[in-house]
């Protein structure tokens, strides 16, 4: 249980950062409420999938070679560093836009699974990130809890989702700059903290 939870807290540090996508999460949230900010992100968790699956199809087979595992924890170590500490670096430069309107749900879920699926980097970021997860479950686990905790991880990212849908358009009085701040140096700090893990590992099979 306690390995459920940590990559569930996994895949909430990995939607934390506010990029793109929260970004535009927290506009339609304050512009046509809690739907269409939430299916913002669930677009996205859609373009998580389909490039985790093909991460999972094309390296799950070379995983168990002890060259492959160490590239993937040093290549989950160094995105996992390097987007922590761009988020931390880019937490003052946040601003929120005001604007009030209505649109289709579709048009929503679409905007969000476009905005991920284009963007070049996050086939990258996966590949480091849930690569390296394959690397360690598979040399420890069977195929049942290779999907299990690949659940746990799409679990994190809509829970997030809804709590960034249910501040967004719910608490919109109370939904600052200075507040997504904090958020954004947070999730910061988590990444990082997730990196020096993966580091550890990579330095573990290293020596």
């Amino acid at each position: 249980m306690n390995v459920f939870l940590s990559y569930i807290l996994l895949g909430l540090s990995l939607a934390a950062p506010i990029g793109p996508i929260n970004a535009a999460q927290i506009d339609r949230g304050i512009r046509s409420g809690f739907m269409h900010s939430w299916l913002i992100g669930v677009g996205a968790v859609v373009a998580d999938g389909v490039y985790m699956l093909v991460v999972y199809i094309g390296v799950v087979k070379f995983l168990d070679t002890e060259f492959m595992q160490t590239f993937l924890w040093l290549f989950g170590f160094f995105v996992l560093i390097y987007t922590g500490v761009e988020t931390i670096l880019n937490a003052g430069k946040i601003h929120l836009k005001h604007y009030r309107g209505k649109e289709p749900l579709l048009k929503s879920f679409l905007t969000g699974f476009f905005m991920s699926i284009s963007n070049p980097l996050t086939i990258l970021f996966w590949l480091g990130i849930y690569g390296s997860v394959l690397a360690k479950t598979a040399a420890s686990y069977d195929a049942g809890r290779l999907i299990l905790y690949s659940s746990a991880i799409f679990i994190g990212l809509l829970i997030w989702d809804i709590m960034m849908a249910s501040v967004a358009s719910s608490f919109r009085n109370f939904l600052t700059s200075r507040l997504l701040v904090v958020i954004s140096i947070l999730s910061g700090l988590s990444l990082i903290a997730f990196g020096m893990y993966f580091g550890f590992q990579a330095i573990s099979i290293l020596f």
